[in-house]
C-alpha cells in the first residue's frame, strides 16, 4: 500500500460520513494509519478483532470499552493499546471524539465502506 506523504491539516482531510451518529477522517502512511473520529451519542461499534494493533486516544467525550474481558469507562486523555486479534468492543454515552492509530495501515478503511461493526448498532 503506498502512503500519503507531506503536510496536511486535519480539517482539509476528507470527512468520510459512516453511519448518521459516525465520521472519520484518515491518514495514512505507508506502515501506519491515523484516523480521526467524531462519533454521536448513542453510537456502538459491535464486537470485532483484526489483526492490525490499534491504539486509541481519546480526545473528549466519554466511551464504554471492552478490551478481551474487560470493561472501562474512557474519557479525555485515556489511551488504550489493542493488540492485533483481541476482541474489542465500543459504546458511546456522548459525543466523543477520538483518534486511533493502526499498524499496518488497515486496507479496509481505504475503501469508504463502513465495517460492517459499525452498521450494525
Amino acid at each position: 500500500m503506498k502512503g500519503m506523504h507531506g503536510y496536511f491539516a486535519l480539517q482539509n482531510l476528507p470527512e468520510e460520513k459512516i453511519t448518521d451518529k459516525i465520521s472519520r477522517r484518515v491518514l495514512t502512511g505507508a506502515q501506519g494509519m491515523l484516523v480521526f473520529w467524531s462519533i454521536k451519542k448513542g453510537a456502538h461499534a459491535a464486537a470485532h478483532a483484526h489483526p492490525h494493533e490499534q491504539i486509541a486516544w481519546m480526545i473528549s467525550g466519554k466511551m464504554e470499552f471492552r478490551l478481551g474481558a474487560e470493561r472501562r469507562t474512557c474519557g479525555p486523555g485515556d489511551l488504550v493499546v489493542i493488540p492485533g486479534g483481541v476482541e474489542h468492543e465500543a459504546w458511546f454515552p456522548e459525543d466523543v471524539e477520538v483518534v486511533d492509530v493502526f499498524a499496518p495501515p488497515r486496507e479496509d478503511f481505504l475503501t469508504g465502506d463502513a465495517p460492517a461493526y459499525m452498521r450494525q448498532g
